[in-house]
């Protein structure tokens, strides 16, 4: 199922299934209010967004759920965005009405932690939803240009998107200082393995979709192209990290029949150069037979493309040459 596309005076609602509303500055809830409503969307957000456990600074598991579900149910809601990330989306898997949101398909966006329920959702429903950005990310006052062009061209259009690299990127505290950034110039798509390949896309970050692995909201890998990323919380430790964690998805029976990776930008603490990517693809042989291509823009650094998990990507890997369009 594909939801349908969004036009002025649609309803947007915003809930935080992950962590509260109550991280987000005054600013930055403003700024992502005003620029939503510029695209000439009318911004509604759930019950319970700003219930914060102290330990956890989320909503109770049954609050979050029925955000979610209600937002499904309510037929005046067209498109739901996360408000955040976070660290335990999956909590409230058990709990959502899936025949519900079989029932209103509608646009689901957000990444990072929201990984666990944009590919759960699609695993239970066959429901298209999207990784990009949360309600937060809207808050970003510079340098959000390139995020703000993918989401209207996935969103708005019914068109097949080519996407190219921004032409730089950022991975500072932006939700501090809305002023003093640092951009740097981006050096783009790279390949590591060449080849060709079109499939459905499944993935997002690495190591919340594995946490699926051996449960019902786990999705089919066969013959999907995989768009996987992390982000720095292992700083340094990343590249050990995220080796153990393609190879566990790689353990995966299904994962026979990948048809190609498309790796997310590392962030700036996890010193991840061309070499070090390569050198850890390559090192996998059982990788060698399909195109594999990394420094694409999602991910935790911005600014990030919308990308369709359900969806189709059409893959031209070349050296020197990379092709890449994605539709839902």
């Amino acid at each position: 199922m594909v939801p349908n596309k969004l036009k002025a005076g649609d309803e947007v609602r915003v809930i935080a299934p992950s962590r509260s509303m109550t991280i987000l500055g005054d600013d930055c809830k403003k700024i992502a209010t005003e620029r939503l409503e510029k695209l000439g969307l009318k911004v509604t957000f759930g019950k319970y967004i700003y219930e914060a456990d102290e330990d956890y600074a989320t909503a109770t598991v049954e609050h979050r759920a029925q955000d979610l579900n209600d937002a499904f149910a309510d037929k005046n809601v067209k498109a739901i965005l996360t408000a955040i990330g976070g660290f335990n989306s999956n909590q409230i898997l058990d709990y959502i009405d899936y025949d519900t949101i079989k029932e209103n398909p509608k646009i689901f966006c957000g990444f990072s932690d929201i990984t666990a329920l944009s590919d759960s959702i699609y695993a239970k429903t066959g429901l298209v939803t999207y990784s990009g950005p949360h309600y937060s990310s809207f808050g970003m006052l510079k340098g959000f240009e390139y995020e703000l062009d993918y989401f209207k061209k996935m969103f708005f259009k019914e068109t097949e998107i080519e996407i190219v690299s921004s032409k730089e990127w950022s991975d500072d505290a932006w939700f501090i200082d809305q002023e003093n950034r640092t951009f740097i110039k981006n050096e783009g798509m790279f390949v590591i393995n060449e080849g060709n390949a079109e499939g459905e896309i499944v993935g997002g970050n690495l190591c919340t979709l594995n946490l699926l692995q051996g449960t019902p909201y786990m999705p089919n890998i066969e013959n999907k192209i995989l768009f996987i990323e992390d982000d720095g919380g292992a700083g340094s430790s990343f590249l050990v990290n995220f080796d153990r964690d393609l190879q566990s998805l790689m353990h995966m029976p299904e994962f026979k029949k990948v048809k190609g990776l498309v790796l997310g930008r590392a962030q700036k603490n996890c010193d991840m150069t061309k070499e070090k990517w390569t050198k850890m693809i390559k090192n996998k042989t059982e990788l060698n037979n399909i195109p594999v291509i990394a420094g694409v823009d999602f991910g935790h650094t911005t600014p990030i493309i919308t990308f369709p998990i359900g969806g189709y990507a059409k893959l031209s890997a070349e050296v020197d040459n990379i092709k890449l369009y994605i539709h839902d």
